[in-house]
């Protein structure tokens, strides 16, 4: 059972490398476009930048959250599952 959970827990760590390495990958390429945006249309039309930076600002917002989301499900690959104790005990020694 020892070297299952081991193997287990390294898929686990595998996975939630991949997913947030992923997720951070998307939401740099979506903020990256979001600000190519907001810096283009303030150089249209400077005086709706107030409402454009507050527009893009929300937006950034709201895509760092699916990042954040990815963390958390990345801590809970690691952290949360049914074999923990297993793997404390083969740590421990």
């Amino acid at each position: 059972m020892g070297a299952q959970a081991l193997q287990f827990f390294s898929a686990c760590v595998l996975a939630a490398g991949f997913g947030i390495g992923i997720a951070a990958l998307g939401c740099g390429i979506g903020q990256g476009f979001g600000l190519r945006g907001a810096v283009e249309g303030i150089a249209r039309n400077p005086e709706a930048s107030g409402k454009i930076t507050v527009t893009l600002l929300i937006g950034l917002a709201m895509i760092e959250s699916l990042c954040i989301y990815a963390l958390v499900v990345a801590l809970i690959l690691i952290y949360a599952h049914p074999q923990a104790a297993a793997i404390a005990g083969l740590f421990a020694h």
